[in-house]
């Protein structure tokens, strides 16, 4: 289990939100964080919703396995663990389809919002920032993003040639949990107007220990590798550049309980079918206890570029595209249970207009095409061809100490199936507003107000039948109408000084909420039928953080957040909701390259549960961490960095998981890592 705030990282991921200095005898203002997945470019402190930046040394002492569990730190974000191998990240009680993760811009492409259990093909290890954006996020990137927009920002694309003509980073690390082993490396040479990148990156986990037991969480493995080459032409104003990019996971399925399911009619009866223990491809999973696990293989292509002063009237023009052919295997036993197949295809064009008025425009064009297919025991989705096109301006305002930010995104979606059941049409259109006010020196107080639609995805149209990984019977609706979420945010932020602090709260009321609602009725089997319906929801919360700088050397920051989510006409509370968290944070500069830090914070109980789902204990968690930069006489910066987590050995389980009441968080761990840039 990893602390709430990554160990030494406190500077620019949490400065981003709350404002907080960094420690460093030189300064106590705000880093200049630029957020690329904002409408211009803008920096963290500037924007009228909550925004979080994790880089640099925070990123590289606080990374993890998967997304979710990276950025579950975050105030606001937590994790919808499925092990090791999987963790989506929920933002203020949302996740799924509703919070869509983007590569530099446009989407991931896999087929992670069809399921739980599957993963986002984010190679955590050799990422350069991660931006999250919470909140409706809709007007740049789509209505599925009604809770947010998470951007991970690589360097496959090369936009620069290096200084003495190549650079290389290499990073190894060590958990003793799972006996984890990972490590990455890339290099970029450039010369003239071309430049090229190479990197990889392979991580081997065995199961993880857990507290209060000499044995491991049975089938938790996890292992992955990955590689990527880029080459790009770079002029004085721009550039344009290619990458592929390869990557190969296996992960255990824990909890995975498979039972024969038919259908008399209306109703479903389920039984019990029992595997054995090892695959078809060779591998011995016996000291796993894996009954089932996905094998899982992605192949992407990305091509970016950006041209300043394209034409005129315009600053810049932005291209994005990608395309992917993901698939993966969910293997049972020595039989191929699933077969998933997803071929996915996006591009995005944006144009920077000069101020016209003093308003300053984004405005731009985005098409996705999503061919999605599953085969086998669980093809509990049939075949569908998915297509997505929109248009969307954004401008903002300068005056003063004000900065005002409108904007209109509308968006149509096509739904062919490949079977029997009718193809679907949908369209949405989204609209915001936010300002920023500077009242005095390093104070901002922020304000959003916004529209923003989801169009169903063809997991909620379409759905028919058994899915073991969350021992559900899912049946779709092909009636199911747009999500249209009103969103209303006000904050305050002190950026910089001896006291920082940040306070923000929220309310996103959805009409036509989506979601599973049990159908009153057991199948047998240790199954649940769930159909998909819609009602009205409210979900509302708050996020907050106050930093005293107690010494020159010492930081002490108190933080918390909590959301609820109800059904608003009666129909109880919403299905795994974050429970309210809260601690204390000490960040203690031992010298100008050694730093130290210590947390403890609580997860309270969660009784605020939806029918059919239990109850969830609290747990406190306490960690501390280190770090050393340094510069060798060759030339080579380095980071040396140590983590203890969960040092009380506290039994702990995320409410946001569909499997937290068979599967315990990690226990006691160390985990000890090495970067060195030159």
């Amino acid at each position: 289990m990893k602390r709430l705030r990554h160990p030494l990282a406190a500077a620019v991921a949490l400065a981003s939100l709350s404002g907080l200095p960094v420690l460093a005898a030189d300064s106590l203002s705000l880093p200049d964080t630029t957020v690329s997945a904002s409408s211009h470019g803008s920096r963290a402190a500037e924007l009228s919703s909550s925004v979080e930046v994790l880089r640099g040394d925070d990123l590289v002492t606080g990374r993890q396995a998967t997304l979710g569990d990276t950025l579950s730190g975050l105030p606001g974000v937590h994790s919808s663990g499925f092990g090791p191998g999987v963790g989506r990240p929920v933002i203020r009680g949302l996740d799924g389809a509703r919070v869509r993760v983007l590569s530099d811009g446009v989407g991931v492409l896999d087929a992670s919002t069809s399921s739980p259990d599957h993963a986002i093909t984010s190679e955590m290890q050799l990422l350069e920032q991660v931006e999250v954006i919470k909140g409706p996020a809709t007007l740049m990137y789509g209505g599925g993003a009604i809770g947010g927009v998470v951007n991970l920002i690589d360097r496959r694309v090369p936009t620069y040639i290096p200084e003495r003509g190549i650079e290389a980073d290499l990073e190894l690390r060590g958990n003793t949990v799972a006996d984890e082993r990972a490590g990455a490396v890339g290099v970029t040479a450039g010369s003239g107007q071309f430049a090229l990148r190479l990197e990889g990156s392979k991580l081997e986990a065995d199961p993880y220990r857990i507290p209060g037991s000499p044995s491991r969480q049975a089938g938790a493995f996890n292992e992955s590798d990955s590689a990527a080459f880029g080459l790009s032409w770079i002029g004085e104003r721009g550039y344009l550049g290619v990458a592929y990019s390869e990557q190969n996971r296996e992960y255990g399925l824990l909890a995975h309980e498979h039972a024969d399911c038919h259908t008399h009619g209306p109703t479903w009866h389920c039984g019990g079918h029992d595997h054995d223990h090892d695959d078809d491809h060779g591998h011995d999973h016996d000291h796993d206890h894996a009954a089932a696990f996905i094998d899982m293989r992605q192949q992407r292509w990305d091509l970016r570029g950006e041209y300043q002063d394209p034409f005129a009237g315009f600053e810049k023009v932005r291209l994005r595209m990608a395309h992917t052919d993901y698939q993966h295997k969910e293997i049972e036993g020595s039989q191929v249970g699933t077969r998933f197949d997803n071929r996915g295809s996006e591009a995005r064009l944006e144009l920077t207009h000069r101020p016209l008025a003093g308003w300053r425009g984004v405005i731009g064009g985005q098409t996705t095409r999503r061919d999605f297919s599953a085969l086998g025991e669980e093809a509990y989705v049939p075949a569908t061809l998915t297509s997505n096109h929109a248009l969307f301006l954004v401008e903002e305002l300068q005056l003063g100490n004000w900065r005002h930010e409108i904007g209109l995104r509308h968006e149509w979606q096509n739904v062919d199936v490949k079977r029997t059941a009718a193809d679907v049409s949908h369209r949405g259109t989204s609209i915001s507003a936010g300002t920023t006010w500077r009242f005095v020196p390093d104070h901002a107080l922020f304000a959003s107000l916004s529209r923003s639609q989801r169009l169903p995805t063809a997991e909620e149209l379409y759905a028919a039948g058994p899915h073991a990984a969350t021992r559900t019977v899912e049946l779709g609706n092909a009636n199911l109408r747009e999500e249209t979420g009103y969103n209303l945010e006000v904050g305050l932020r002190k950026l910089a000084g001896t006291l920082t602090y940040s306070l923000s709260a929220f309310r996103n009321q959805v009409d036509d909420f989506i979601y599973a609602a049990d159908a009153g009725y057991d199948p047998g089997g240790g199954y649940r039928v769930v159909e998909y319906r819609q009602d009205d929801a409210l979900l509302r919360g708050f996020e907050a953080s106050l930093g005293v700088r107690a010494t020159d050397a010492l930081q002490v920051t108190l933080f918390g957040d909590s959301v609820r989510g109800k059904l608003r006409n009666g129909g109880g509370d919403l299905p795994r909701i974050p429970a309210d968290r809260y601690g204390v944070r000490l960040e203690q500069r031992l010298s100008s390259q050694l730093t130290g830090e210590l947390e403890s914070y609580r997860v309270r109980r969660q009784g605020n549960t939806a029918a059919h789902e239990t109850d969830t204990g609290g747990y406190s968690m306490l960690n501390a961490g280190l770090s050393y930069r340094g510069h060798s006489q060759v030339g080579v910066d380095y980071l040396l960095y140590a983590r203890a987590n969960n040092l009380l050995n506290d039994k702990a389980r995320q409410h946001t998981s569909y499997i937290k009441d068979e599967v315990l968080l990690p226990g006691r761990n160390l985990t000890v890592g090495m970067r060195f840039s030159f």
